[in-house]
């Protein structure tokens, strides 16, 4: 009786384990697993059929799917991929070329350009004026969007990443190449190289991120161009003005670039510049001025700004004039001001801004100190006059020297500027 009952178990777990074996055994030889789901791929030509049979001012909804191939839009005309349409490249070329006026390209996802930076690889090429480019994911892309002698564009809201390469091999997010009147909105982009507008007027950057980037913002030979209400962060430098006039940069917040030549705006022969109420926090240089005011009889504006947790607020390449430093706080910066290669900051006007190392008082109230603030240098004139020997700012010994030359001054120490109204931070109420 046990013995049948010992068999009958065998025979049932052996039958079990057969069963067993030859259930998986497909899954052994992968005759019929069903894995992942590989996209099917259609070719971009069928987009370009689309294109090329609708009418001008037609609304040409791509059905969902992943494209392979370039698509060319040379007729106005709104294409629409509703969030839901890739078109990848496939490693050479641009994605898209938009020759043609009153445009509208939106809810695309462009990837798989080229790397060729003489054909400018992008993943939307513009050559018209009047579109909209709104809503699209642009990735592994070399260049973002170029826009080349184009006017009156809006470029918003689209997501850009270039190639994952060196960063000085990867093309510019958005790019602009003699192209005016543009509108640059809430875009974020990302691992780019730069951020360009060149030989551009009147164009209105506002509400952007750009961030990973070598230029945040490159302007370059560029005027009367409006920054406004961005972020730039973790770039190289924040926001380059090269040769430009009459710039706007307003209410933006620039941080964190920290490299050796790291830079949250700089200014190089920049001429008749507004620069007002940003955030210019936690970087080398918070703003550094080469030769700047360039042009005879202007005059660059710097004011309401915050500055603070720089290594050197507010930097001159050399002893030059023509710029009002007014009503902007600069806080917890290891150095306020710095001139390189001799000379000082006196013939710069300043006033009125709150610095955190004036020692003087405020006894009526007003908030504006009562006599002025100075800022002198000391042991300072070494990396400045020496720059070589910055790498020993900070360093023990400079600050020894610098203490003991505070303390008991070698020589006359050399008075960089004088702010005659110094606003304190805080505002003391006036006693009766």
């Amino acid at each position: 009786m046990m013995a049948n009952m010992i068999t009958g178990a065998l025979s049932s777990s052996w039958r079990r384990f057969v069963f067993a074996a030859f259930a998986a055994a497909p899954m052994a030889v992968g005759a019929v697993v069903a894995g992942p789901s590989t996209p099917t791929v259609i070719p971009a030509s069928t987009i370009q059929s689309l294109i090329d049979a609708a009418t001008e001012g037609a609304v040409v909804v791509v059905p969902p799917g992943h494209y392979l191939g370039k698509v060319a839009v040379e007729k106005p005309l709104t294409l629409d991929g509703d969030g839901k349409v890739t078109i990848d490249a496939g490693g050479t070329g641009s994605v898209m070329l938009v020759k043609a006026n009153n445009v509208t390209i939106k809810g695309f996802h462009l990837t798989g350009t080229g790397s060729d930076h003489n054909s400018e690889d992008a993943g939307i090429q513009v050559r018209g004026n009047n579109n909209v480019l709104k809503d699209n994911r642009i990735d592994d892309a070399l260049f973002g969007i170029d826009l080349q002698q184009s006017y009156f564009n809006v470029i918003r809201r689209n997501h850009i990443t270039s190639k994952q390469m060196d960063l000085g091999l990867r093309g510019d997010s958005i790019r602009l190449w003699y192209s005016d009147d543009n509108a640059i909105e809430d875009n974020v982009v990302k691992d780019s190289r730069d951020f360009v507008l060149w030989y551009s007027k009147r164009n209105r950057v506002t509400g952007n991120h750009s961030s990973g980037g070598r230029y945040g913002m490159h302007f370059m030979f560029a005027a009367d161009n409006l920054v406004e209400n961005n972020t730039f962060t973790d770039n190289s430098v924040g926001i380059s003005m090269m040769y430009d006039q009459g710039d706007i940069v307003r209410g933006n917040v620039i941080s964190h670039s920290v490299g050796a030549t790291g830079t949250c705006i700089s200014l190089k022969e920049a001429s008749a510049v507004l620069i007002e109420n940003n955030e210019i926090i936690y970087c080398a240089n918070g703003i550094f001025l080469d030769v700047s005011p360039f042009q005879p009889d202007t005059v660059n504006t710097i004011t309401n700004n915050r500055i603070a947790f720089n290594d050197i607020a507010i930097s001159f390449l050399n002893d030059w004039q023509g710029n009002e430093f007014k009503t902007n706080t600069l806080t917890a910066n290891m150095t306020e001001v710095a001139v390189f290669g001799g000379g000082s900051a006196k013939r710069n006007v300043w006033d009125g801004n709150a610095w955190d190392s004036y020692e003087g008082f405020d006894r009526d109230g007003d908030g504006i100190g009562d006599t002025p603030h100075r800022v002198l240098n000391y042991a300072g004139r070494v990396w400045m006059d020496v720059p070589n020997t910055r790498f020993f700012k900070g360093a023990p010994v400079l600050e020894v020297l610098d203490f003991l030359d505070r303390l008991a001054p070698f020589s006359e120490p050399e008075l960089m500027l004088e702010d005659e109204h110094p606003r304190l931070a805080v505002k003391t109420e006036k006693k009766s």
